[in-house]
């Protein structure tokens, strides 16, 4: 009976299968590359706004604290966005003739709030609630990077799962006092790995239920 095959499909055979399998793992490598990289995170990437507001200036020139602007980041799950009543407090009496204010001027002339761009925002099937992590200690900077030095806002973190899990996993490597959660220039009093597990015990951070998928997926 005559062979059916070449010989040679042997050959061929083998290297297609190895071709195929290094192709996948070309290509899954690829995809998780673009899927952390900034192109796909917008991570350091400033976020236009309505009007270019400076955490720089207000944050570290004018020392203005997080919770002036954030009214409710300490008891909702949402740090809130001020409303123009709140910049009108001090630029109805400085900048009062900027043009670069002219939408602040005229959101509060008219009563319409500005539209921002959210910079930070996480996965829609993952709730987060900003007033546990402030009462636990977590630090803005921990998050939101170090903001007192962006001209522009842009996000510091990727805000993905495992991001979220390196914290979950060892709060005791971000945790800090309360009274410094808002604080940019935060240095713990003594080595963390000392301080950490304390303030964990402190504050009562349940470290077991962290993990728990029905913290963040409800």
């Amino acid at each position: 009976m005559a062979q059916f095959f070449h010989p040679s499909s042997n050959v061929i055979a083998k290297a297609s299968i190895v071709i195929v399998g290094l192709a996948a793992v070309v290509l899954l490598a690829t995809s998780t590359g673009i899927f952390k990289s900034a192109y796909f995170t917008h991570v350091e990437e400033p976020r236009e706004q309505t009007v270019p507001f400076s955490h720089q200036h207000h944050v570290a020139g004018l020392g203005i604290s997080c919770i002036y602007c954030h009214t409710s980041v300490e008891e909702s799950a949402y740090a809130g966005i001020p409303p123009t009543q709140t910049c009108m407090s001090c630029h109805s009496q400085v900048w009062t003739n900027s043009p670069m204010l002219a939408p602040v001027r005229e959101s509060f002339r008219t009563n319409r709030p500005l539209k921002w761009q959210r910079v930070n925002k996480v996965a829609d099937f993952a709730y987060f609630n900003h007033s546990i992590h402030v009462a636990k200690g977590i630090g803005c900077q921990t998050c939101h990077g170090q903001i007192d030095q962006m001209p522009l806002t842009w996000r510091a973190q990727t805000l993905y799962m495992g991001w979220c899990l390196d914290c979950h996993r060892d709060p005791a490597k971000f945790i800090r006092p309360r009274e410094e959660v808002m604080s940019m220039t935060y240095q713990p009093p003594e080595p963390q790995d000392i301080l950490g597990p304390k303030l964990v015990a402190l504050y009562h951070v349940n470290t077991k239920q962290l993990t728990d998928c029905s913290i963040c997926h409800r």
